[in-house]
């Protein structure tokens, strides 16, 4: 039986109608409710108090963390009484919000700094606390120094004896290797397929305490992946591939067209040519507008460890894919939806066309089906269950 016809306009859930940065960070926290990221409740309740201070970035980061603090309290009881489950549901809950809630300050300072901490300290403890999926912290050796990230090893696979396949999942413009998790890792190695989520520079950790600042040859980090990985007895040097989303959508092409080792790669969601875009940005900001930003836009001096604009500039001089993705070879999957407002469809459209792949798709989510904001936020697991299909008919889990 056909449900009734959609109404006009924006489908998406717009928890602060008038200001999209704020319902963008909603829908992330949202986002993450099916893998033990969020409770709606709970959501909401740090929405009504933020109803009369939208855009007060001091007030969100406010709200979120003292959230994050209340369940990391009841996570740390229940873990005391030996209630592991519940401790981890709890914890879980609460690095996820401290991320979420972080994700807005600049410049950072000392008390973001400490709530960004007690995120990944939550994380720990709560991957600690349970069995399935088997949670691993690790340090990737990475030119003379070393970055942060975690193994979500896949399930047991019935029939299965050798190396299985892993995914390298990268983080985009401003997550993190915690936020991430919630992004559907946790179907992937239900499915047989482990995964490494890891802070490069310019994220998580890995700028915030480690002063590694973002640049533009991310094969240099996904490389030094690749060979930890591979160096490890349970993963299959020949089904190691590479995936990651939003700023991620230059990230892993970029490295699997440079690094010819990746088995397969997933860009969840375009980037084409970052600089032109951050040009027109920053031209209309100039003018007064208010733009479709999922971080206040001085995140672009702090990632790249610069003072101006001009600076940026010559930073994000690399940041483009053409004479880049047509090098690629391995199978290759794009995912955009339809009313993305952060990346227009030509960039989806030039890079499907350009890349050199043989095997390559551009999957486009439309008004109808849902998912068709930025990086699926708006239904995060219709987007996980195409790419996570794809995976598993490119990386043969079962084998």
């Amino acid at each position: 039986m056909a449900g009734s016809r959609l109404p006009e306009g924006d489908l998406s859930f717009s928890y602060f109608p008038d200001n999209y940065r704020w319902s963008h960070g909603v829908l992330i926290a949202l986002g993450g409710a099916p893998w033990g990221g969020a409770e709606i409740d709970e959501i909401h309740r740090i929405g009504l108090r933020l109803k009369n201070s939208v855009g007060d970035d001091k007030s969100w980061f406010r709200e979120w963390a003292g959230e994050a603090e209340r369940l990391e309290r009841i996570g740390e009881e229940s873990a005391a009484k030996g209630h592991k489950i519940s401790a981890a549901a709890y914890l879980f809950r609460a690095a996820h919000y401290y991320h979420v809630g972080e994700r807005f300050v600049q410049p950072k300072n000392d008390e973001s700094q400490a709530a960004y901490r007690r995120g990944v300290e939550a994380f720990r403890k709560a991957a600690g606390c349970i069995r399935r999926p088997r949670i691993e912290h690790v340090e990737v050796p990475y030119e003379g120094t070393s970055l942060p990230g975690v193994i979500v090893h896949a399930d047991p696979v019935p029939g299965r004896a050798g190396k299985g396949p892993v995914m390298l999942f990268l983080d985009g413009f401003d997550v993190t290797k915690e936020i991430q998790y919630f992004r559907g890792v946790p179907d992937l190695a239900a499915r047989g397929i482990s995964c490494l989520i890891l802070d490069g520079p310019g994220n998580g950790e890995s700028i915030r305490f480690r002063g590694l600042t973002l640049h533009h040859e991310t094969e240099r980090h996904a490389g030094a992946a690749y060979d930890y990985l591979a160096s490890r007895p349970e993963f299959d040097p020949g089904r190691i591939g590479i995936m990651a989303l939003s700023l991620g959508g230059y990230y892993a092409p970029r490295a699997a067209s440079m690094d010819p080792r990746f088995a397969c790669c997933i860009s969840w969601g375009p980037e084409w040519d970052y600089r032109t875009k951050w040009k027109q940005r920053l031209a209309r900001i100039e003018r007064g507008e208010i733009l479709s930003l999922s971080v206040p836009w001085e995140h672009l001096l702090w990632v790249f460890g610069v003072k101006t604009k001009e600076q940026a500039f010559r930073k994000l001089e690399g940041f483009k894919l053409d004479g880049v993705i047509q090098k690629m070879r391995c199978p290759y999957l794009l995912v955009h939806g339809e009313g993305d407002q952060q990346a227009p469809f030509e960039h989806a459209k030039n890079m499907i066309e350009a890349a050199g792949s043989a095997r390559k798709e551009l999957k486009i989510f439309t008004r109808e089906e849902g998912g068709y904001h930025h990086c699926q936020v708006d239904n995060v697991s219709i987007g996980t269950a195409y790419m996570w299909d794809w995976l598993e008919d490119v990386l043969q889990p079962g084998k």
